[in-house]
């Protein structure tokens, strides 16, 4: 875990991520990444210059109408004495019952990320850390650019404002910074981290896992670096040098 904790300080002070002060819920679906940087950013409270809280929080999407199960994180919780809420939804049924999208993964972020801001606010919590790690970043660099024909990615942080209904920002108090603490670390090394410490992600029921346009771009980098070792280190830095959507 030091490596991934590594990675994660780096991040947070090259982006400014988190301030003394912060109450930050971590988004934990129970996949390697969010367990992991759970797990990162809890160690971390002990040496770093800024002081900070953290919270946990599920939202479930209930695949196949079946409640999920997070004993992982509630046992991680435990462990670093979080405060840790699951929400139990009903975003599956939607998605794939319901609506029946052919491409379901953006509007199950969406309704996901909509549960988790509410939560975190009721949870006093002016931060969300999402589990994007740093092979997510290069591969949503070129499905941008591959599908949609631009250059971007999500950014590092981004602050969300919420609006009164005539427009007008509302106070401050209201606001939710999202922040990606693993945004430098290789998938491969969140994988060996959670191995070596013990932690057992949640396998996925997701109906559509390994079946998107993303899973092919993983596909396709993987290939690539194999082939032409150093491909995903050039594309990130292709990225930071870009300066769009908050990298540098």
């Amino acid at each position: 875990m030091q490596r991934i904790m590594g990675y994660v300080r780096k991040a947070c002070q090259r982006y400014g991520m988190i301030q003394s002060g912060d109450r930050i819920a971590v988004a934990v679906s129970g996949g390697k990444d969010s367990l992991a940087l759970l797990a990162a950013i809890c160690e971390m409270r002990r040496f770093y210059p800024e002081k900070y809280e953290i919270a946990a929080v599920t939202a479930d999407p209930c695949f196949n109408g079946v409640e999920g199960n997070y004993d992982e994180v509630f046992r991680l919780c435990e462990k670093y004495g979080v405060e840790y809420r699951l929400i139990r939804t009903e975003i599956a049924k939607i998605v794939f019952e319901i609506r029946k999208e052919p491409n379901p993964c953006s509007l199950c972020a969406n309704m996901r990320r909509g549960a988790l801001y509410a939560a975190a606010e009721e949870m006093g919590c002016n931060k969300l850390a999402l589990g994007h790690n740093n092979d997510d970043v290069i591969e949503t660099f070129l499905m941008n650019l591959f599908t949609e024909g631009r250059i971007g990615c999500f950014s590092p942080i981004t602050r969300l404002e919420k609006r009164a209904s005539d427009g007008n920002e509302k106070p401050s108090g209201h606001d939710i910074t999202v922040i990606r603490p693993l945004v430098l670390a290789p998938e491969s090394h969140v994988l060996s981290a959670c191995r070596r410490n013990g932690i057992k992600p949640i396998p996925s029921l997701c109906p559509a896992d390994k079946h998107t346009s993303r899973q092919k771009i993983k596909e396709f980098t993987a290939n690539a670096e194999h082939t032409d070792k150093g491909f995903k280190l050039r594309l990130f830095t292709a990225l930071c040098k870009s300066g769009v959507d908050g990298w540098n």
